[in-house]
This record gives C-alpha cells, structure tokens and sequence, in this order.
C-alpha cells in the first residue's frame, strides 16, 4: 500500500509548497525532498582544500528533482523486504551492510509496491543536495563548516567503538535534509570515474566500470571524507557496515 502526501512544514526550509512529500508503504512512512533544479560547481575549485577525488571542478546543470530526507531506514527496508540485513539493529537507524545489487533488489520490490519509480541518486543530485541546492550557503559539510553540528563521524560516534546513530539527530542543511555527511556511505548509480572539467547537464557517469561511487562518509570515516565534496568508490557487490543508501525519484508537479 501506498499513500501520497504533501505538505509544508514551518519549522524546515522549503521549495514550494510541494516542497515535503510524504509516502507510506506497509505502515512506514518515510519523506521527499523537492530539489529545485539549477547550475552549481561540482567539486572543489581551491587546489589548496584537503578532500578526495574531488577535481577538476566543473559547471553542472540539473533538472528538479525529490530526495530522502533520511536515509533508508532499517524499518523502511523491513516493510519492503521483510528482513532486517543490519548488523546495528534499529528500527530508525539507516540500513547497512547492502551492496550495490541489494540496493537494486530493494529499489525494485519499492517500485513494485508503489507503482513509482525511485531510483538511487546520480551523484551529481547527490552533491547539489548536500550542498543545499539554490539554497546553499557554501558549507564544507552538508549544512555547516562545523562537522560536529551536521555529522555523525570517527570522533564523535561513540568511545571506545564508533557507532550508527538513529537518522535526524544532528541539524539539517539547508534544503531540510540529513544526515548527507557521515552516519553511512550512501551508494550512488554512477560507475567511478576521475572527473572532467567539462560542462555537463543532468550527467548519469560513464557507461561501464567496476566500482560505484559512494559518497557522504560514515560514523567511522575520517572527517574529510564526509565534505560535500569528498567522493569514494566500492565494488558493487561489497556488503559493508558503514554503506547505506537515501532515495532519489524524478520530480512531477502535484
């Protein structure tokens, strides 16, 4: 089963009026994003700024788009799949430990479900979201430069062991969205490649490679690594503890 919704929150920022929708599958709910389309920089301009993978920078055009507000929860993937994959178990704690093929296999029974199409983020959406779309105030991290208000990381996940935090604990960006830096690696669509310094419009990555990208850091990665900007890679079929996903769905007016 399915519900549809939208609504405006007060107390989050928004696009509109459709800014928040809210969809609910066997019981949980889970919300949308609206991404106002729009032209950003794509990585890192200063040669100076310590992050990984993350030049040349390039002009990117996006379409608008809809996002998770969280992370896949471990009570989302149950009311899809009927499992629980997590070895932190948490009804409101992001899903991990899934590989890029587990994540298709979800996506699918999703859509099956729903009659929609989600999809997982093109990492290009991925970066313009966590950098706060049009309303990007040009934070190192998404939402802020300081890491701890925004962030769930090595330094601050837990002592002596790192620990996944429930999703929405620390402070949205500026589109309303969290958890875009650290808590899980967030599996992207494209396959890896170095960038180009060239233009492009609603880029989908290279037809062909071996791994796929991976971005946002995690409760265990070093801080860096959780920059708008930072990008990392995975081989498809690595289920690990620090990797999860968020949803991606192509925006139509309501």
């Amino acid at each position: 089963m399915i519900l549809l919704s939208c609504c405006k929150d007060d107390n989050e920022p928004t696009n509109g009026s459709d800014a928040i929708q809210t969809f609910t599958v066997n019981g949980v709910s889970f919300k949308m994003i609206k991404v106002e389309g729009g032209t950003f920089t794509m990585g890192d301009e200063d040669d100076n700024i310590e992050a990984f993978n993350s030049q040349p920078a390039h002009p990117v055009t996006l379409s608008t788009f809809l996002i998770g507000q969280t992370e896949v929860t471990q009570e989302l993937w149950e009311a899809v799949l009927g499992r629980k994959p997590s070895i932190d178990k948490g009804d409101k704690q992001p899903v991990e430990s899934v590989s890029y093929y587990d994540c298709m296999n979800f996506l699918m029974k999703l859509n099956e479900l729903t009659g929609m199409h989600f999809r997982l983020p093109f990492e290009a959406e991925w970066e313009y979201a966590a950098r706060g779309g049009n309303l990007s105030k040009g934070f190192l991290y998404s939402g802020s430069n300081d890491p701890l208000e925004v962030a769930w990381y090595y330094d601050n996940s837990g002592n002596p062991v790192p620990r996944h935090k429930p999703v929405a604990k620390k402070a949205p960006n500026e589109l309303g969205i969290y958890d875009m830096s650290g808590n899980v690696f967030e599996w992207c669509m494209d396959w890896y490649e170095n960038y180009s310094s060239e233009s492009q419009t609603n880029p989908t990555g290279p037809n062909s490679g071996t791994k796929r990208v991976i971005r946002g850091g995690s409760y265990n990665s070093n801080i860096v690594l959780c920059r708008v900007t930072s990008r990392w890679y995975e081989y498809p079929y690595i289920r690990n503890i620090n990797m999860g996903l968020r949803l991606v769905h192509n925006y139509s007016p309501q």
